[in-house]
């Protein structure tokens, strides 16, 4: 009677601790409590095959079959603070028939960050991220994680230049030195190690190895205005493919462009939103035919696009 007494005991206390292990508490204004049960073991998560590429095809690596894209643009996941509302987003998307969801998989300094410095994690916000890959997963939906902001806004490339400017690092003011200054390319590099590397706390799966990622994106919506000509954001996009593509060959890569051309296409020119659009050191097709690149995708502005604006081999999606 007391040894069953005694483990009735043990089992409540490791009730007990499973509960308070798996309790989310509410953090900040409009947060609630979550008590999730996390069973981070890769073979208990649900079946899904890797997207690869067959020529200008997507295909389901594991069942051969064609991939359609179908999605939207919800940057706001990760730094949503409501794991409820990344589900309830999720499973209306899946409910929708859609299957492909674009997001952030960044936020550099500021308040909540997930990189607070370089090299500095917020470990709450990375379980965040972990949670939308997660719950993607469950829901089927595959994620297009965009890596860094070329605007201002969760940081950006300002930011990068700011962390290099107090580390003492000769840097012009310029936020296009991102794309050149070898400390700033260290610390995307680094950034970019960090999330491949990453294990996931609610499946165990690591982010390389993660079938719920549809791609990388190098960048939201780069631009380079003090090199119009192109050259070095060419230069930068073949070598963070690269390099993505050294560490992680299970996944695609795209670059986050906004679908513009540059004056080395004068014939493409008038498809433009406008003159200004040939000068922000940007080019459709060059930066998509990047080796490494292995789908074209285009944002914030619709076209028609004939064969020939297609880059050979690759996709072609718009965001």
């Amino acid at each position: 009677m007391r040894e069953r007494k005694l483990y009735a005991l043990i089992g409540g206390l490791l009730l007990l601790a499973v509960v308070y292990l798996n309790w989310e508490p509410g953090s900040g204004s409009g947060s609630e409590s979550v008590f999730e049960i996390r069973i981070p073991i890769p073979w208990l998560q649900p079946r899904m095959g890797f997207v690869t590429r067959n020529s200008t095809r997507f295909v389901d690596s594991e069942t051969g079959s064609l991939v359609y894209v179908t999605g939207w643009n919800s940057y706001w996941l990760m730094s949503s603070g409501s794991r409820v509302r990344v589900s309830e987003m999720l499973r209306r998307g899946r409910d929708m028939g859609m299957g492909v969801c674009r997001t952030w998989a960044f936020s550099d300094g500021g308040p909540n960050a997930l990189q607070v410095s370089p090299g500095r994690f917020d470990e709450r916000v990375f379980q965040a991220l972990d949670y939308v890959i997660y719950e993607a997963r469950r829901n089927h939906i595959r994620l297009i994680l965009c890596l860094v902001n070329n605007l201002n806004a969760f940081g950006g490339k300002a930011q990068y230049i700011r962390w290099a400017q107090a580390a003492g690092e000769n840097v012009s003011s310029s936020t296009d030195s991102f794309f050149s200054h070898p400390t700033i390319k260290g610390y995307y590099k680094d950034y970019v190690k960090t999330i491949l590397t990453r294990k996931n706390t609610y499946s165990g799966v690591m982010y390389s190895d993660e079938p719920a990622i549809f791609a990388w994106e190098l960048m939201n919506e780069p631009r380079c205005v003090s090199n119009s000509s192109g050259p070095l954001l060419q230069a930068w996009i073949a070598e963070m493919a690269s390099y993505i593509k050294s560490l992680d060959q299970k996944h695609l890569i795209t670059v986050g462009l906004e679908g513009f051309y540059g004056h080395q296409r004068p014939g493409r020119l008038g498809v433009n939103p406008g003159q200004w659009a040939a000068s922000l050191g940007s080019d459709f097709i060059q930066n998509s035919a990047v080796e490494q690149i292995d789908f074209a995708s285009s944002s914030c502005i619709s076209r028609q696009l004939d064969s020939k604006c297609k880059p050979r081999g690759k996709g072609q999606v718009s965001t």
